[in-house]
């Protein structure tokens, strides 16, 4: 059904899995995730992308606060949120290659975050990631 401001694009094909063969059936943090090498060339060429899909996908870009004494401080961060060990990998050995510093909290759920919050590190993810809409 039309909506304004939407455009829906379908597509089939029995070579989707050719195109993206990480995809496959349960749930994606009980399976491999793995880049198949001729995806690997395109993330290590253009890792910006790749970062801002993922940041897009399973993370955000807050403002975060604390106080010390009366007087309080905002600052912005990244996060990411996962539960599949590859894909966490994937985004961290990217932030790695662009020289982005991170830090990772396990939780008791099963998922790891990803949190990005030195000052230079957050002035480089605005200049490549951008808003997400």
């Amino acid at each position: 059904m039309p909506a304004p401001g939407c455009t829906s694009v379908v597509s089939t094909s029995k070579h989707w899995p050719c195109l993206f063969p990480q995809h496959g059936p349960g749930k994606k943090h009980d399976r491999p995730i793995v880049l198949a090498p001729w995806q690997r060339e395109i993330v290590d060429a253009h890792p910006w992308p790749f970062l801002r899909g993922l940041i897009h996908s399973d993370g955000c870009r807050i403002v975060n606060w604390t106080t010390r004494g009366a007087k309080r401080y905002e600052y912005p961060r990244y996060f990411f949120t996962n539960k599949s060990p590859d894909i966490i990998a994937l985004l961290t050995t990217t932030l790695d290659a662009v020289g982005v510093q991170w830090k990772a909290a396990h939780r008791s759920n099963g998922t790891t975050n990803i949190s990005i919050a030195r000052r230079d590190c957050v002035a480089l993810m605005d200049r490549h990631i951008g808003p997400k809409y």
